[in-house]
């Protein structure tokens, strides 16, 4: 007589007898999933805490618990942390191209230091240079401002043994950016600093079109704010300090190696550490 309660009703993997198991994706970047409980649908450009970040093709970004609920190809999936990159034996490399030191510690802060104009300018260098400014002890403060670098120099005086090297926006002929520099090379403290700039009028332009996924970066009419018309012509919100701020952690985002900033920005960077860090 057949048994139509199997063989043994209290073995166990009784409750998923049956149960068909879905298939699990790894969460890497660029990979387009659907939200299946409301259809929104973007690539993966952030993985972190158990929780997956997309965007879709208007610049959107939304949050989501890694796991089941998403469709790939409307295929039901659960998604997943993605794989640990796997161990390189050999000399690896910073994000800035050069070779790191096997196992390098962060070396006494020196004298000289690289001043910057604002926050933006400190996160980017640290996001490209920064295990090699920690393994040259070299510390980045940014100004706030290059209207500020005289008083700055006035309060910590640079000598041969403590250098400034200052990295400018907007260092072109005739700017207000290129007469204060000017003015500071002439002075008394102008043989221990060094000024270098790039020619765009924010750092935002610094990275590459390329690695922002754009053609080029919006041209932006006077009498708007850099930042504003940017967010603006890219269809970002830039209601407040809050939108900028989660705007530039966009931008900054895009950035993982050298190759993803413009040769004249990635020169001058260079040029300054450099600078502060040959003998005296």
């Amino acid at each position: 007589m057949d048994d139509r309660y199997g063989a043994d009703v209290l073995a166990t993997g009784w409750k998923g007898h049956g149960v068909r198991e879905l298939p699990r994706v790894a969460a890497s970047r660029d990979l387009v999933v659907e939200v299946a409980d409301d259809g929104f649908c973007g690539a993966v450009v952030d993985v972190t805490g158990g929780m997956v970040e997309l965007e879709d093709r208007r610049g959107r970004r939304r949050l989501f618990p890694l796991g089941a609920g998403f469709l790939i190809d409307g295929r039901v999936v659960v998604l997943g942390p993605p794989a640990a990159a796997p161990v390189v034996k050999g000399p690896q490399r910073t994000a800035s191209g050069s070779y790191a030191a096997p196992d390098a510690r962060a070396r006494t802060a020196r004298a000289s230091r690289i001043l910057v104009e604002g926050r933006h300018d400190a996160e980017l260098v640290e996001k490209v240079w920064g295990d090699d400014l920690r393994a040259e002890g070299v510390v980045v403060e940014y100004l706030q401002g290059i209207d500020l670098l005289d008083a700055a120099l006035e309060e910590e005086p640079p000598s041969a043994t403590r250098r400034y090297g200052v990295l400018v926006d907007h260092l072109v002929p005739g700017s207000k950016e290129t007469r204060i520099a000017d003015a500071i090379a002439r002075g008394r403290h102008g043989a221990h600093v060094l000024i270098v700039g790039h020619p765009w009028i924010d750092v935002w332009q610094c990275v590459t079109p390329r690695a922002m996924g754009i053609e080029r970066w919006p041209d932006v009419p006077r009498g708007i704010e850099f930042k504003v018309g940017v967010c603006r012509a890219l269809g970002w919100p830039a209601r407040d300090q809050a939108d900028l701020a989660r705007a530039w952690q966009r931008i900054l985002s895009r950035v993982t190696t050298y190759r993803d900033l413009e040769p004249a920005f990635l020169g001058r960077v260079e040029e300054l550490i450099d600078f502060v860090t040959a003998p005296a």
